[in-house]
This record gives structure tokens, C-alpha cells and sequence, in this order.
């Protein structure tokens, strides 16, 4: 009902408005017969009132059997799917879909039930093309408008179905608020509404308190809760596009408010991401940063270092230069050395256990020692490039040279390296 008044809407205003109409039909091969008699029903319909039919049939039930999750899940992803990729193809620019008021009230009601915040209760929302012209109008006034028009329909025999929780919520659970509350409906969209324009004021706030430097995401510990929890997981999602992260995740980061600097805790990542490097949250001084990490294995190399001009691309960009940088280039991330101070079997790598530095003009340590000196957070100086023999670190590429490879008097070719990170 709620889609055939949605296209008749469309099609009385389609001239008026310069709509160019066409429809698409989703046969999910969930309801045997039934299923095709609605694909044909929208077949004669389309036809009578000359508009342009799509029809994609996809057996959803064996794509349940082979990747799990409900058949409410999956032919909600079917459908969704179909749409964006008419829209990436330029099949349309929009997809109208039928969802009403009703609708919108019965998500709040099911998202307060399974547990979720602020940005869940927007409900049912227009985006990257998806609209929804109905979702102001009720279900009564649909019906009304269908009987006015003499619409035929067919309905879905599963709609009445209360093994299905949305019809469970839609039979049974908001009839009995309707009771308690004549208008419990209505107040619930209104509600959407509001969580709508307050969630976005608060996402807005957690987005400018964000601290952005040098292609980092730095959040303050001393935000207050409601915009930490925001900001935190604003930056995990930049890490990890479709993560699926609860209250619980969120609230391992919270403990790092009340841990000191160096602290950190694992973030889960969505399945195509796993088996790489791990996600964690850093404690920075007063703000949490979060960034990849591998505990104990170095990020690539060894490569043969050969002290002349050219370009490293791994483990992080950089390059060796004879002379001056060129104008223009920013000559603190350059590090001047005597090529010919290096000996040979220098190679390219990142940090490892029991390295030594003799840093320019300073006494020998560790490096780990050195890179804490120079406040240089574990999870930054693990991905750093060293130029090294054996422990012998003679570089750090952006950080620090050896004093052995420093320029003299004496030196002949004196070179740069860095100059890209």
C-alpha cells in the first residue's frame, strides 16, 4: 500500500515537477508464489500506468544460509545495494522510497529497546541519494489516500508475521502506547526530530574540538564525556571505515582519561581488516591519539642502504640527496651527513631491540632511550626509518644523525636525507 501510493504521488506530479519516473521491483525469492505475484502485480501496474519497471530477483534465503545474519538483514542489504549501485550507474539520480511516519516511530522504538544513544534515535534518514518523500505522512493517511484514489495493492503476507520484530512493534508493542498515549506515535517522530537536530549540534562540537596536526587526530582528555566519546569515535572511523564499535569499546578508551601518558588499549576492527596491523588508542600528554601498531615486528626492511642520491618509499618515504635542498624545501626535516662516513652493510629499517646511538654531539644510548628523550611517542618511533649496522643506528631519518657521519672539514660529499615525512 505504502509504495503504490508513493508512485501514484509521483506519477500525478511527475509532469509538473519534470520527474522522469521509473520504478524497481525487488523479488527476494523469500515467499515461493506469493513472491511472484507481487513481481507480476508490479509488472501489470507499471505497465497500465506507463512507467519504466526494473526487476531484480535475488534468492536471499541462500544468501542467508551461506553468510548468516536474518532475513530481515540481508534483504534489507539486497535492496540497498540495488539502489546505490542505479545510482552510481546514473540509472537515477534519486531513490524514493515509501517509508512514513509509522515507520520512523516504530525504529525508535525498536533502536530503545536493543540499547543505543543519541545518533540512533534519527531513524530513518535521506542520504547519498535515498529520500523519502512520505515520511511526514501516517499510515491512516496513506490508506485514506489510497481508498480516495481507488489504488489496488497486494500485501506482503509476512507484514503480519510476529515472529518479525518490526511487525511484533507494529502489531503489538505501539498499539499498547497508543493506548497510554493517544498521540505516542506522533510524539515519537517528533522526538526523531529533535534527536536529529541535537545530535547533529553535538557532532558538530566534537568535530571542531578534534586537535588536527600534521595528519593526526588528537582528541582532549578533558572534553566533556558526551563530546570525548563523540570525537573518539569520529577518529576511529577515519581509521577504520565500517567498524562496528559499542559502548563498551568506547568506554576501554575513557579509562585512558585516568591513565598516564604511554597508555594504550586495542580497538577492534571490521573483518577486512583484521590480520593487519592493530588499531590502538594512545595517551599522549593530555590527549588520546590513535594510529596503527605492531607489537614486536618491524614494519619492512631490511634494505642495503647505498649512500647516494635516491628515494626510499619503505618503511616510510624519504631520500638521500647530494648538496643543498632545493629552495623551497623546509630544511628541518633534512639531516646533513658526510655520505662517506657511513660504513659498508648499512641497511634501511625500522627500530629493533638493543639498537645504539651515538647522537650528534651527545653521549651513546640506547635508541630507545633517545627517541623517550626526545619525547617521541613509542607507536611514531617504531615506524621511524633508521640507517644502521648491525645495533649501530647511524641515522634517524627526520630525527637525529650519528656523530660518526656528521660533516667536517675533511668531508667531500656532503649530503641530506629526509626531506618527505
Amino acid at each position: 500500500m505504502d509504495s503504490v501510493c508513493l508512485l501514484h504521488v509521483l506519477k500525478t506530479q511527475a509532469a509538473e515537477h519534470n520527474i522522469a519516473l521509473s520504478a524497481v521491483h525487488i523479488e527476494h525469492g523469500i515467499r515461493g508464489e506469493e513472491s511472484l505475484r507481487d513481481m507480476h502485480f508490479c509488472e501489470d501496474m507499471c505497465e497500465k500506468w506507463g512507467i519504466p519497471l526494473k526487476i531484480e530477483r535475488v534468492d536471499v534465503p541462500k544468501l542467508v544460509r551461506e553468510q548468516g545474519g536474518s532475513v530481515e538483514e540481508v534483504a534489507r542489504a539486497v535492496r540497498y545495494s540495488i539502489f546505490r549501485e542505479i545510482l552510481k550507474d546514473g540509472k537515477a539520480d534519486l531513490v524514493a522510497t515509501a517509508h512514513h511516519a509509522d515507520d520512523v516511530a516504530e525504529t525508535v522504538l525498536f533502536r530503545l529497546a536493543r540499547g543505543t544513544g543519541l545518533s540512533g534515535m534519527r531513524a530513518i534518514m535521506e542520504y547519498d541519494g535515498i529520500v523519502r518523500p512520505l515520511l511526514s505522512v501516517t499510515r491512516d493517511e496513506i490508506a485514506t489516500y489510497v481508498a480516495k484514489n481507488c489504488l489496488l495493492h497486494v500485501e506482503d503476507s509476512t507484514n503480519s508475521d510476529e515472529n518479525y520484530t518490526r511487525n511484533y512493534i507494529r502489531h503489538t508493542a505501539l498499539p499498547a502506547f497508543e493506548k497510554i498515549h493517544g498521540n505516542a506515535a506522533k510524539h515519537l517522530v517528533e522526538f526523531a526530530s529533535l534527536a536529529a537536530e541535537e545530535d547533529a549540534f553535538l557532532q558538530a562540537l566534537a568535530e571542531n574540538s578534534i586537535v588536527r596536526t600534521e595528519g593526526e587526530e588528537r582528541v582532549p582528555v578533558d572534553l566533556p564525556d558526551v563530546l570525548f566519546r563523540r570525537a573518539c569515535l569520529s577518529c576511529m572511523r577515519q581509521y577504520a571505515v565500517g567498524g562496528g564499535y559499542s559502548r563498551a569499546n568506547i568506554a576501554e578508551i575513557e579509562k585512558l582519561k585516568h591513565l598516564q601518558s604511554g597508555r594504550r588499549v586495542s580497538v577492534p576492527l571490521p573483518d577486512d581488516l583484521k590480520g593487519c596491523a592493530a588499531l590502538y588508542a594512545f595517551r599522549e600528554g593530555n590527549e588520546i591519539v590513535f594510529d596503527w601498531f605492531i607489537d614486536g615486528v618491524s614494519l619492512n626492511g631490511p634494505y642495503p642502504f647505498i649512500p647516494k642520491p635516491q628515494l626510499y618509499l619503505s618503511p616510510a618515504p624519504f631520500e638521500v640527496r647530494e648538496g643543498e635542498p632545493e629552495e623551497g624545501d623546509q630544511k628541518n626535516r633534512w639531516l646533513c651527513v658526510d655520505l662517506d662516513a657511513f660504513p659498508e652493510g648499512c641497511v634501511v629499517r625500522t627500530r629493533e631491540e638493543g639498537d645504539m646511538i651515538t647522537p650528534f654531539r651527545a653521549p651513546r644510548k640506547t635508541l630507545k632511550k633517545f627517541l623517550t628523550d626526545r619525547k617521541i611517542p613509542a607507536r611514531v618511533g617504531q615506524k621511524l626509518p633508521v640507517i644502521a649496522r648491525g645495533s649501530e643506528v647511524y641515522v634517524v631519518v627526520g630525527v637525529e644523525i650519528a656523530d660518526c657521519v656528521q660533516v667536517t672539514d675533511r668531508t667531500l660529499r656532503r649530503g641530506w636525507i629526509g626531506g618527505m615525512g
